[in-house]
């Protein structure tokens, strides 16, 4: 798997099928998608274009999620087939269980994606146990409609849950990673697993400012700290901020509309950081997490 892949979260419909165009262009060979982003459609016209034109072939990667609402047996292949659909491919490279969140189906045809309210504008809990999604998950390798599958948002206790029963194991794992939120437990817990591990959200605050979250908190971006080991390497702070991941094997999705910037992003690997620099940005971890779904409600708190 690319250790620097192109994140599909907040890209509009109107720019997508050319933004990812211009990834696949610019040599990005891993899309971190999800039924929640709703652009998988326009993310897959711009796969199609690139495919059509021989930019990329369909061996590359592709990633996607299965969202809370599809997590019981028969919803998993449901969903994972409209999905496919409207991508315009028939096998999926990487699916993950995208939180460990069962919520009451809600019919795509009624609405989707369906996010994680009722009609109601409340939250309703289902009761599948992650076992039931994972043994669909698997089905779905044995027919072919993805090749490998993974984890998303999930701490040590339910890895070793699933562990326990899986007939394949996951793959991957993608959680919020970021110096204010480094997790290097489950870093660690990953590397003796031999999972390998994908960050999201890598400039941390800066990724949830338009969703009017982070506000309070100092910018990556602009932290001293990492300005200053910016300009020792003549790079980028969003440079250091994926190099601290990817150096250390982890996997990075960041996601930008703006072209040079996206090119620069995948160029993050171009320096070395040192064992010193690296120990430092380590030290900015305050357990800070920005996507938790105990925000939304109480009952959703799957990292207290």
């Amino acid at each position: 798997m690319p250790l620097v892949g192109f994140g599909l979260w907040k890209v509009t419909k109107s720019t997508c099928a050319d933004t990812v165009y211009n990834a696949i262009k610019a040599g990005y060979r891993l899309l971190d998608g999800a039924g929640d982003y709703g652009n998988e459609k326009e993310a897959g016209e711009g796969v199609r274009r690139a495919i059509a034109d021989g930019l990329v072939k369909r061996e590359d990667i592709c990633e996607q999620q299965l969202w809370n609402t599809f997590h019981a047996h028969d919803h998993v292949k449901q969903i994972a087939k409209k999905q496919l659909d409207l991508w315009g491919i028939d096998y999926f490279d990487l699916f993950l269980v995208h939180f460990p969140i069962s919520l009451q189906y809600v019919d795509p045809d009624h609405r989707y994606p369906p996010e994680w309210f009722g009609d109601d504008g409340k939250v309703h809990l289902q009761n599948t146990p992650l076992s039931e999604t994972w043994g669909a998950m698997e089905e779905l390798v044995d027919e072919n409609l993805v090749k490998n599958i993974g984890l998303s948002n999930c701490q040590g206790s339910i890895i070793l849950d699933v562990l326990r029963y899986a007939k394949y194991e996951p793959q991957v794992l993608q959680v919020e990673l970021h110096p204010y939120l480094a997790q290097e437990g489950l870093v660690n817990l990953c590397k003796t697993l031999g999972i390998a591990l994908t960050a999201y959200s890598s400039f941390g605050p800066q990724s949830y400012l338009e969703l009017g979250m982070g506000k309070g908190s100092a910018s990556l971006l602009q932290h001293n700290l990492v300005a200053n080991i910016a300009a020792a390497h003549k790079k980028t702070t969003a440079k250091v901020l994926l190099r601290w991941a990817t150096q250390r094997g982890i996997a990075v999705v960041p996601k930008s509309n703006d072209l040079n910037r996206l090119v620069a992003n995948l160029q993050c690997d171009d320096f070395d950081l040192s064992d010193a620099e690296i120990a430092s940005i380590n030290k900015l971890n305050v357990n800070y997490r920005l996507n938790d779904p105990a925000d939304i409600d109480p009952r959703l708190a799957i990292f207290a």
